[in-house]
């Protein structure tokens, strides 16, 4: 298989995995590591398969496409763990309004923090991976139809980034502590680089997961959790072993999951995501389809 396509399958795929393993870490003891994925995904993975459906679509992104992909596939999949203020903002732009009026700050002073967008991400990073503002660029428009505080568009924009330079290492070495470097240099945000740097540092001394909570976090906010799940990729050597470690650290475990899904995943491949839980995700075959349709959308626009 062409190696950026495994990346794109495995990124996507990746992310479902770790989702569903995050979906059985919920409820469970501290720290308790968890091997079997959950027969559902959650909301994380239906809204970055509507990511990745809108800019197959529209050959790019389109922010009023992607808002009535969102819409769409949350009213068919109701029940899939919707946060509340997306619902909201969904019945928002159904009733008349528009996409890119920021409606989550009506709901939430200065908008939302949390980690909704940065779970989606993995898409924008893949199609437009060799392209660094783009991705950026794309994360805060997608991100900005349900989170517009500037620190949750950041954390999408470090996700997508994180997948984006997957497709540019020669597999599977990466360079841990230059890979936190490039992430601090792409991050505008001293918050984000002051977390980063604290993973750097975590990195070296082998800390116990307990720690590493204290210091990274594992809320739903996205500065407590997009870092924790680039630690949880650096710190194991596998996808196997950095998605178990990322849900076991419990919190909001699937969308740390997911996050970290969708970067080691890009980062080692399709062919390296175990085989039991390849065949037992949920729409497993549907997402590595959309993923190869958005490699193939990707080619298209590069070329033309």
């Amino acid at each position: 298989m062409d190696t950026e396509l495994s990346t794109f399958i495995g990124a996507m795929i990746g992310t479902a995995v770790g989702d569903s393993l995050g979906v059985r870490r919920e409820g469970s003891s501290a720290f308790r590591e968890i091997k079997d994925i959950a027969p559902k995904y959650s909301d994380d993975t239906a809204m970055m398969i509507g990511v990745a459906e809108s800019l197959i679509e529209c050959r790019g992104f389109d922010g009023g496409h992607m808002a009535r992909t969102f819409i769409e596939n949350y009213e068919k999949e109701p029940w899939r763990g919707y946060g509340a203020g997306p619902q909201r903002i969904f019945k928002m732009i159904r009733a008349g309004r528009k996409w890119s009026e920021k409606l989550d700050r009506e709901l939430y002073p200065g908008g939302s923090y949390g980690n909704g967008a940065a779970m989606r991400a993995a898409p924008i990073g893949l199609f437009y991976h060799d392209n660094a503002e783009k991705v950026r660029e794309v994360a805060y428009g997608s991100g900005g139809i349900t989170h517009n505080h500037a620190l949750a568009l950041e954390g999408a924009a470090i996700i997508a980034y994180a997948v984006a330079r997957m497709a540019h290492v020669e597999r599977p070495n990466v360079r841990k502590h230059e890979f936190i470097e490039e992430l601090k240099r792409f991050t505008h945000y001293d918050l984000y680089r002051k977390k980063l740097g604290i993973a750097h540092k975590l990195l070296d001394t082998g800390a116990e997961r307990y720690e590493v909570v204290r210091q990274l976090g594992n809320g739903i906010e996205a500065y407590n959790s997009v870092p924790t799940a680039v630690y949880a990729f650096l710190a194991n050597p596998d996808f196997e072993s950095s998605t178990i470690y990322a849900v076991s650290l419990g919190g909001d475990a699937d969308t740390i999951g997911a996050m970290t899904g969708a970067i080691a995943g890009a980062c080692y491949g399709i062919a390296e995501i175990p085989g039991r839980w390849r065949v037992t995700v949920e729409s497993g075959e549907y997402i590595e389809r959309l993923a190869r349709k958005l490699w193939e959308a990707r080619r298209a626009v590069a070329v033309g």
